[in-house]
């Protein structure tokens, strides 16, 4: 399938799209790499794209599969966090012209998100925006930043930490290529240097992102296979929930914290 998208956007004239469960991208690598070298402007829509897919077991939930798409040069992945998040990434996609975009999109219902300072509008074409602050603080004490569907993980988890008086920012980060191509000042007014206690929130492997928590902060993610279970009772088994979210911010603030990078057990 993939390679005859390609086909059809070497050929012009169509712009070809092409959708199937996330965890398939395995078979479609070479095709997906060979797209990015000619800069052929597919686009490749995975879905299901986590344990929160549940009862079809390990063989169909993607671990490791969005460090594997971010490691690819010129592809953009966009991992939306709700139907706003989706139509502007969608909009991104047909817009990229020199090169291919992969749409990760979940299974599992998920809320949309209360419009924030930013419209996602423009956080999505930005790579990474602030959903929410802290009423009141110009710099927060921390940060979580989430992709896809723990960006409603991270905002429960968020309120908890305010009724407690800890100032934190939620950031939704839909694609990493589009927010590290930002200015300087734009990922440092998302992401201010002065704030070491981040913790990144997704349910997969927990490659690359140090890059974006720093070597104080920590990963809630996946360091192997899910299982065969209802989607809502993975997440809780494997502990991507707010309690624990709010949780590993509060011990990166503890005095004797010293951080740790990887998933936080």
């Amino acid at each position: 399938m993939a390679a005859c998208l390609n086909g059809i956007a070497a050929h012009g004239g169509l712009r070809p799209f092409g959708s199937t469960f996330l965890v398939f991208s395995d078979y479609m690598k070479p095709a997906i790499r060979l797209a990015a070298i000619m800069r052929l402007p597919v686009i490749y829509i995975g879905t299901h794209d986590s344990i929160g897919l549940g009862e079809d077991g390990p063989t169909h939930q993607p671990v490791e599969h969005l460090a594997m798409l971010r490691a690819i040069p010129n592809l953009v992945t966009l991992r939306p966090a709700d139907a706003a998040e989706t139509i502007e990434a969608w909009k991104v996609a047909i817009e990229r012209r020199d090169g291919p975009t992969v749409l990760v999109l979940t299974r599992q219902k998920l809320p949309i998100l209360e419009p924030g300072a930013v419209p996602a509008a423009e956080g999505v074409r930005r790579g990474a925006y602030v959903v929410l602050d802290p009423p009141g603080v110009k710099t927060p004490d921390s940060i979580i930043i989430a992709t896809g569907s723990e960006v409603s993980l991270a905002l429960d988890a968020v309120r908890a930490l305010h009724a407690d008086h800890i100032a934190t920012r939620v950031v939704s980060m839909p694609s990493w290529e589009l927010f590290a191509a930002q200015p300087e000042s734009y990922r440092n007014s998302v992401l201010p240097p002065s704030v070491r206690a981040r913790v990144a929130v997704e349910a997969a492997g927990p490659m690359g992102w140090s890059r974006w928590t720093t070597d104080d902060g920590a990963m809630i993610g996946m360091e192997g296979f899910g299982a065969s279970a209802p989607g809502e009772r993975l997440f809780e088994e494997f502990k991507l929930t707010p309690g624990h979210i709010a949780q590993t911010v509060r011990r990166l603030l503890s005095p004797s914290s010293t951080g740790r990078t990887g998933k936080d057990i």
